[in-house]
């Protein structure tokens, strides 16, 4: 009869590496695994809850009914590990009651070894050029190691008869995966996001890092020489360097991204533990069910820790067992990172990190999604390489700033240690903007260009010089920092791969001739504001009006010179007319900002620049009903700058439209609608390059101003001049009172409503004019009306509600809102 081999019984048989173990003892041992859940492989396999000390007993007992009571060696694996730093109770109940529990069932047995998984973080750090041996102290810092020292103290008590080995492991990793930290290093670095040249340690500290193949050798090497052994015995595997962060982080950076210097920076220890407890606390507010966010990795207590160094001293396992480590990480990385580059996704999830949004989308478009990016980040490279003056143009204007308050003659005041201020953030922003890579740079240039068109307003200044240079220098800098390509924070696979024209649309609604009138139109209000600015600050004495006198007798003003100055305006903090100029500006650069694919690839820029022209466009019109209702005058320059913004309105809905829908569907899809309103995604249909829209004769650019989007139906242009023949009953009519100010109300709402409605997106809007036509037949019999009101009134009502029903010609498809436009 054949002699039975050794049995080994192993706990956490069903992980990676207790499946791993099993398979290289099996050629000499029997294997017995103990786990809550079976293995994929096929073996020996026994239930068991660590726990529980019934569970314990029972599966004990049925090993004892098929083998017997001798063992030769136990290899405890199973423990709980999580990297929150968080005291879980599962590492009291199964790191350390578990074993407990595990070490007394195995008493009544014959054991001839125990043999424990445990870390080297069980032990205090040292400096880097140091190097840790089984004597060091037992130092740990956080909730695991914290528990695995516990554990092997309940070893040291409870072992009885039975010979015990701990193992303090390095960090494990193998030719595809590594532990945890390496592989949030290896995905930061990948993605090239800001966190990834930022450390807030020293970059010579590192810690050991062990092959799981070496890793195995070592318990292999631990169970045959059982014998020879010491009874109690630790022993630290690892190799025996403990390579650099800086050193991981170069020798990364060239492998993903090619032959680069990879830059990484010393970040203050304070700062970072607040930006990872910023991280934590932020958590509650992801909703994972639509965002798929990631939790944050690192972790204050990770900050605490990073400039730990574990370097480690091998000799003792070397000596008793002949084991030296035949792997390095810096001769494995190349394969790890080839494993990343073959199926990013694929490696991502199986390092349980979650994807970057952008990288699931091509992995969606593409068959190489790695290309895709690297095509996508070749692009994006060779465009900032050839706008590279517009950085410098930032740092210049900043230099200009900074020198301007002698120059204009406002040294001394609050405006001008703004100015200063600015210049100074703005010369190291802008020579900042010189590297691709630091996008966020430009952001903060064009939020201080934000600031320096406010900043003179808030101030109220008197300086006519000073105003002008920092609006200007304020709208330079957005222009530059923004509009010029590449545009920053766009999802790179949103700049390959998605159509120009939103799936069942006929056009692109971010066209240009959508957004030229547009424009125009800004630009139009903005002289007005400008104009009205200067008066309300003091820089010009008097202000053109041409037909409307002031209200107040004896007070000198005209009708302009009033309003801007009535109590309605000064209630605002700062100059209504300048508040207008910097939305005028805002629209004139969100307008020109963005390709002809905005409505997906940035939809914030859409969403801000439809905020600015729909919602104060009706603030704007407010203001126009009020001024004769409460202020008793006009003013012509007012009604201009109201056009002006009441007329982008229609052409700025199409494009609201498409990236509503474009949202909707990026949601239907699980994608994060957080995420793609910032930074944008591919869509259904292929892409085609978008080909030059002025290219064509200046007959057809122009048709263009009135087709697909807008159309001029003359149904409604016959509302609109009925509404402006309301709003002037005063004079045609010599309309008054309460009946006056009706007429007035109804008219600016009607131009509102039909003037929208000229958007075929919007033409079901034209159904509301039916009410203000029931009001018109409604207002002359309870107000105090003429002969020749009355008629009026029931004549436009009833005309108003005619010319609403008719829908007018649509030419154009907008996918699915094509049921929307009646």
């Amino acid at each position: 009869m054949a002699e039975q081999p050794p049995i080994v019984l192993i706990t956490g048989i069903a992980g990676d590496i207790g499946s791993a173990l099993a398979k290289a003892l099996g050629r000499r041992y029997h294997v017995v695994g103990l786990d809550r859940v079976a293995p994929e492989s096929d073996g020996d396999f026994i239930e068991v809850d660590l726990t529980d000390d019934a569970s314990v007993a029972a599966a004990l007992q049925a090993f004892r009914d098929r083998h017997g009571a001798r063992i030769a060696s136990v290899v405890h694996l199973a423990a709980y590990f999580d990297f929150t730093g968080e005291d879980n109770p599962l590492y009291q109940r199964v790191n350390v009651e578990g074993t407990r529990r595990l070490l007394e069932a195995l008493q009544t047995f014959e054991v001839e070894q125990f043999v424990y998984a445990g870390t080297m973080l069980v032990h205090a750090a040292v400096q880097p050029g140091d190097r840790i041996d089984e004597t060091a102290p037992i130092a740990p810092k956080w909730a695991y190691p914290k528990s695995k020292a516990a554990a092997e103290e309940v070893i040291a008590r409870a072992h009885g008869r039975i010979p015990y080995v701990l193992l303090h492991l390095a960090g494990v990793y193998d030719d595809q995966s590594a532990v945890p930290t390496l592989a949030q290093q290896i995905a930061r670095i990948y993605e090239r996001n800001l966190q990834s040249h930022l450390y807030a340690g020293d970059l010579a500290a590192g810690q050991a890092m062990l092959h799981k193949d070496d890793m195995i050798d070592a318990f292999v090497r631990c169970i045959d020489r059982r014998d020879r052994l010491p009874p109690s015995l630790t022993l630290l595997i690892g190799e025996s360097e403990g390579v650099g962060y800086g050193v991981l982080q170069q020798q990364l950076g060239e492998l993903i991204h090619g032959a680069e210097a990879w830059r990484t920076l010393r970040l203050p220890a304070p700062i970072a533990r607040a930006g990872a407890w910023a991280g934590v606390k932020a958590e509650p507010l992801v909703p994972d069910p639509i965002d798929h966010g990631e939790k944050p990795f690192v972790r204050p207590f990770m900050v605490a820790m990073a400039s730990d160094h574990y370097a480690l001293n091998t000799r003792r396992a070397r000596d008793l067992l002949g084991w030296v480590p035949r792997h390095d990480i810096r001769d494995t990385l190349p394969s790890i990172v080839a494993a990343l580059k073959r199926d990013p996704v694929d490696w991502y999830r199986a390092h349980r990190i979650v994807p970057p949004p952008w990288l699931e989308t091509a992995t969606e478009v593409s068959d190489d999604p790695e290309a895709l990016r690297t095509r996508a980040r070749q692009r994006y490279d060779e465009e900032h390489q050839r706008n590279v003056w517009a950085p410098f143009s930032v740092a210049a204007l900043g230099s200009w700033l900074l020198t301007s308050p002698p120059m204009l003659g406002h040294s001394g005041t609050w405006l001008a240690w703004s100015d200063v201020a600015s210049g100074v953030a703005l010369l190291l922003l802008g020579l900042l903007s010189l590297s691709p890579r630091l996008a966020l740079a430009r952001y903060l240039s064009a939020t201080i260009g934000l600031w320096l068109l406010f900043a003179p307003l808030v101030a109220w200044t008197p300086n006519a010089a000073a105003y002008l240079n920092d609006t200007l220098v304020g709208t330079l800098v957005v222009a530059f920092a923004l509009l010029v390509r590449p545009a920053p924070g766009i999802d790179p696979v949103a700049r390959l791969a998605g159509p120009s024209v939103p799936p069942g649309w006929s056009y692109s609604p971010s066209r240009w001739t959508q957004r030229l009138p547009i424009i125009v139109l800004a630009f139009v209000g903005l002289y007005v504001s400008r104009y009205l600015v200067a008066y309300q600050l003091g820089h010009v004495d008097a202000v053109w009006e041409p037909f409307f006198a002031g209200a107040i007798p004896g007070d000198g003003r005209n009708g302009t010179e009033e309003i801007i100055t009535s109590s309605v305006s000064e209630a605002w903090p700062v100059p209504d007319a300048g508040l207008g100029a910097l939305v005028y500006v805002l629209e004139i650069l969100t307008g020109m900002l963005g390709s002809t694919r905005r409505w997906r690839t940035m939809p914030w820029v859409v969403v801000a620049f439809g905020i600015m022209i729909v919602p104060l466009g009706a603030v704007s019109i407010t203001f126009i009903i009020i001024q004769p209702i409460v202020l008793g005058t006009w003013c012509t320059l007012c009604l201009i700058g109201a056009a002006a913004m009441l007329l982008q309105i229609p052409y700025a809905l199409d494009e609201l439209v498409a990236t509503g829908q474009f949202l909707l569907r990026r949601r239907r899809a699980g994608k994060s609608v957080l995420r793609v309103f910032f930074t944008g995604d591919t869509d259904e249909g292929d892409y085609v390059e978008s080909k030059p829209e002025f290219a064509r004769s200046p007959r057809d650019v122009v048709g263009d101003f009135f087709g697909g989007g807008i159309g001029l139906p003359w149904n409604l242009l016959l509302c609109i001049a009925i509404g402006m023949w309301l709003m002037f009953t005063r004079l045609t009519l010599g309309a008054s009172g309460a009946m006056a100010d009706a007429d007035h109300l109804i008219g600016a709402l009607v131009v509102t409503v039909t003037v929208s409605a000229l958007a075929n997106v919007g033409r079901a809007l034209r159904f509301v004019n039916v009410l203000f036509g029931l009001a018109l037949l409604i207002t002359p019999f309870v107000l105090e009306a003429s002969q020749a009101q009355l008629a009026a009134g029931i004549v436009a009502g009833l005309a108003l509600i005619a010319l609403s029903l008719p829908r007018g010609k649509v030419r154009s498809h907008y996918g699915g809102w094509d049921r929307m436009i009646v």
